[in-house]
């Protein structure tokens, strides 16, 4: 093994960790912290001509306060397809719909429903984690495969400590990311 492919295994490794730090953001900006955010209607999906479609491809979603979603459809029939599909995602919002627009008034959060959201942010992070833990396993496995089959020992030593920082500091950042959005979704 050449030093070339441990460092493109320790690359790929990266990549893999960054990719749950990115993905870990996408996922929290979804768990509403009592503020109207465009991102808490991500994933509905609508029946548009018998297709399941995204909501953002056959609307225009937006916030008119901190407390109001406005969902601007770009044919008028989708209002109440718009509708339903928002009230069956169960997010605990209740659309109304004016003949124009729907609005989404976003109720303050229960001390109840305030809790459940950290514990998902918090199983959100475990996911992470379980993520960035599988990327450092595999470039683990690589450099100790590499050391049986030639690869100087030390050196190798020396990549594992580098790959262990990384993780640390992958983990680091999971660990922010959650309290922050902890502390987020706990303040009214």
């Amino acid at each position: 093994m050449t030093q070339e492919e441990v460092d493109l295994q320790i690359e790929e490794a990266e990549e893999r960790m960054q990719h749950a730090i990115t993905h870990l953001k996408y996922e929290l900006a979804k768990l509403r912290a009592g503020k109207a955010s465009v991102q808490m209607l991500d994933g509905i999906m609508v029946e548009y001509y018998g297709v399941p479609t995204p909501l953002n491809q056959v609307a225009n979603v937006s916030t008119a306060d901190a407390k109001t979603l406005t969902i601007h459809p770009w044919e008028k029939k989708m209002l109440p397809v718009i509708e339903k599909a928002i009230f069956e995602a169960n997010l605990g919002l209740t659309p109304m719909n004016n003949g124009e627009v729907i609005l989404i008034n976003i109720p303050p959060l229960t001390e109840e429903r305030r809790r459940e959201l950290a514990k998902k942010a918090k199983a959100e992070g475990e996911e992470a984690k379980i993520a960035i833990r599988s990327a450092r396993h595999k470039a683990m496995d690589f450099i100790k495969k590499s050391v049986k089959e030639g690869y100087p020992e030390d050196t190798g030593k020396r990549m594992e400590d580098k790959v262990q920082e990384l993780t640390n500091t992958y983990i680091k950042k999971v660990d922010a990311l959650i309290a922050a959005k902890e502390k987020d979704i706990m303040t009214i």
